[in-house]
């Protein structure tokens, strides 16, 4: 078969996948992987000696995006076609099934199941250099303190089960129980995660952690989504049963999962043209729009502590019965960090609300987690400010505990 042939076949195969009124009849992404292997093969020159290793690779390139593509295109009869064409063309050209793929043109060699390399696609397709993703962070912890991708920091109540992200492509939700008895003081004890289903690079998986039980998998007991090895969608566990990390590098989307004593934290990062991809009715979004008025704990930012040297009731045995002052907390917490931003002071409100130390590992593991996954090192730390926690701009903005620390709890 000649080269002239095999491109006429393929366009063949193209204009297959299109109706008469030009749409679309499936999302099978066949059209795709022709339109590629024509692009492959239109300048080889049969007449030169290196004509079948060139067009043995562009066939091997050919037969792994169709392998990409068998899921969605399941009953479509070009795509079946094109697979047996395929097969047809390695036979009579002695091609191996194994063995590299063409690698010329970078729009073929381009992930589609990789955020990351969305930008050098769009770049080659329309010749125009685009700029790198915007990628926004949020986190949460503690009692609970919650950082929005607009880096305001807030603590709130939301007792119960609660958006953090709900969008075309990830939700999340958090369910939340009273930390103490007699307080409107809350911590995260179940966290749920629906990665959807996206084209071919993996099916809707979801992940549930609850306390003591922080698994190494998705509900349906596998670690990974995808075909083959591309790993599309991932679990990796960090530490045992008390920290996971998953990867969705489909979505760009990273999240880290840890249990610090009896509850759970929770940390993203994530482009955000994904993150502003929702709709309307789905406008409730903790990471997005932060708390209700209603549900919000401080004030504009700063944190009413409880009077120092009160002792908070505990909660049944959760925790043993401990007393901290106002200074022995500060001190506590100065043991893991230097820096009085909001994370320290936010240490200091948990343990003269809780009395549980664990809270001090939380607030300490938070900061961790926004210097592995917030993008912009300028706005890792965030000091208590007249405007809502806005973001340090570097200045040693110091606030007077010894003032704030006879302001009575206004959440009781």
């Amino acid at each position: 078969m000649t080269v002239r042939a095999v491109e006429e076949r393929a366009i063949k195969l193209q204009f297959a996948c299109w109706d008469g009124d030009g749409q679309l009849q499936t999302p099978c992404r066949i059209q795709k992987c022709t339109t590629d292997f024509v692009s492959l093969t239109s300048h080889l020159n049969s007449a030169l000696e290196s004509f079948d290793l060139e067009f043995c690779k562009a066939l091997r390139a050919y037969s792994s995006c169709t392998y990409r593509n068998s899921k969605v295109c399941r009953g479509n009869l070009v795509y079946h076609s094109a697979v047996l064409g395929i097969s047809d063309l390695m036979n009579q050209r002695n091609c191996s099934k194994d063995g590299p793929t063409s690698s010329s043109n970078p729009e073929v060699t381009h992930d589609p199941c990789n955020y990351g390399g969305h930008t050098e696609a769009r770049e080659h397709q329309g010749g125009e250099k685009t700029p790198p993703p915007t990628y926004l962070f949020c986190g949460l912890f503690g009692d609970p303190h919650l950082r929005t991708f607009k880096d305001h920091f807030q603590t709130c109540k939301v007792e119960g089960a609660w958006p953090l992200i709900d969008n075309n492509y990830l939700s999340v939700q958090v369910t939340n129980v009273p930390v103490v008895a007699g307080s409107s003081a809350t911590a995260t004890n179940k966290i749920t995660i629906i990665f959807k289903s996206h084209q071919d690079c993996t099916d809707q998986k979801v992940y549930q952690a609850v306390t003591d039980d922080l698994p190494a998998a998705f509900v349906d007991g596998t670690t990974s989504g995808g075909d083959g090895n591309t790993k599309s969608l991932r679990i990796v566990e960090k530490v045992s049963g008390k920290y996971v990390e998953m990867h969705a590098r489909y979505i760009g989307t990273t999240v880290y999962i840890r249990q610090l004593g009896h509850y759970l934290t929770l940390a993203i990062r994530m482009p955000q043209e994904l993150v502003m991809a929702y709709e309307e009715n789905q406008d409730l979004q903790l990471c997005v729009n932060g708390c209700p008025s209603s549900e919000r704990i401080d004030n504009s930012g700063h944190l009413p502590l409880p009077v120092m040297g009160h002792l908070l009731p505990q909660r049944g045995s959760a925790h043993p019965q401990s007393v901290y002052t106002l200074e022995t907390a500060t001190t506590k917490c100065h043991e893991k960090m230097l820096l009085k931003d909001i994370y320290f002071y936010s240490c200091v409100f948990d343990l003269l609300t809780t009395g549980d130390a664990n809270f001090t590992a939380a607030a300490h593991s938070a900061l961790q987690d926004v210097e592995s996954l917030h993008p912009r090192k300028e706005h890792w730390h965030i000091f208590p400010s007249s405007e809502g926690g806005g973001v340090g701009k570097g200045s040693k903005i110091f606030v007077g505990l010894g003032l704030v620390c006879l302001i009575l709890v206004g959440f009781l």
